[in-house]
């Protein structure tokens, strides 16, 4: 437990960086924007710049704003005014120009997705609420299931003999205990087509470092809280999760009375057979 402990705050001050960094950067080029043509826009009017400046101004205390309010929030660990909307902009704007200024400092796409997925699961604990098991899918890759089993879950995972050589039995295990929605995507295209259909309030993912930050973006405003699987034999195949990490989220997210396990068969079970890995 030290070392994952260990292994988040490290992410995490990987993540404050990147974004400070990031932050630092738009804002020195919405000033140099306004800067450059400060002389020319006086030929044109002699408020235009004052104008471009004001807006500039603006532009960089939305951004300024919306940084502080997402660096106090991951630093107090409490959902601060406007954390929400800072989210969004972390996901939307500030992600992919983090991946680039980790590239151009030598650092490696995998450690800012991993410190990015890492934040994003303390932010969505802190703002997301409790839900109805109905509210919730579990939505998991297709390679969890043992690559030997001749046993097809892809279109319906009740196939499962839960023969325990795969992490699905235990999935199914979870699925029966708090009749949370349970979904098998084989691809980011059907995982979207899923979440459409069933129109859950909170998603809990499992997939590799690019398809959970990749997800994360892709469903926003949704809270998704991703968990990492474990890839042993490479990637899309046999990978595995452990299901403590998953009951730990729907610990956390569950509605008290849904806890003890009480309303089993509540949520549904969904397989798809087309794609990618999610």
């Amino acid at each position: 437990m030290k070392q994952v402990h260990s292994i988040r705050r490290a992410r995490k001050r990987l993540f404050i960086g990147l974004i400070t960094g990031t932050c630092f950067t738009v804002c020195l080029l919405l000033f140099t924007l306004w800067l450059i043509p400060y002389v020319g826009l006086e030929n044109i009017h002699p408020s235009a710049s004052w104008i471009l400046g004001l807006i500039v101004l603006a532009l960089v205390g939305s951004v300024s704003v919306a940084y502080w309010s997402l660096f106090f929030s991951i630093v107090t660990k409490q959902s601060l005014p406007g954390a929400r909307r800072s989210r969004g902009l972390t996901i939307k704007f500030f992600m992919p120009l983090m991946v680039l200024l980790g590239k151009a400092l030598g650092i490696k796409k995998e450690s800012v997705m991993l410190s990015f997925i890492s934040v994003n699961n303390e932010m969505v604990q802190m703002e997301a609420g409790r839900y109805k098991p109905e509210e919730i899918l579990l939505l998991m890759p297709h390679c969890l299931q043992n690559s030997k089993c001749d046993h097809r879950l892809t279109y319906d995972i009740n196939n499962c003999s839960r023969c325990g050589k795969c992490p699905i039995a235990s999935l199914l295990e979870l699925h029966d205990k708090y009749g949370v929605n349970l979904a098998v995507a084989t691809g980011g295209t059907i995982a979207r087509r899923i979440v459409v259909q069933m129109r859950p309030r909170m998603i809990i993912a499992v997939a590799c470092y690019r398809d959970l930050a990749t997800g994360i973006q892709d469903t926003y405003p949704l809270p998704v809280y991703g968990v990492l699987n474990e890839r042993p034999h490479g990637p899309c195949l046999d990978t595995t999760v452990a299901p403590f990490l998953l009951e730990e989220a729907l610990q956390r997210f569950l509605k008290e009375e849904y806890l003890a396990g009480k309303h089993p068969g509540i949520g549904k079970m969904i397989s798809t057979a087309q794609g990618t890995q999610l």
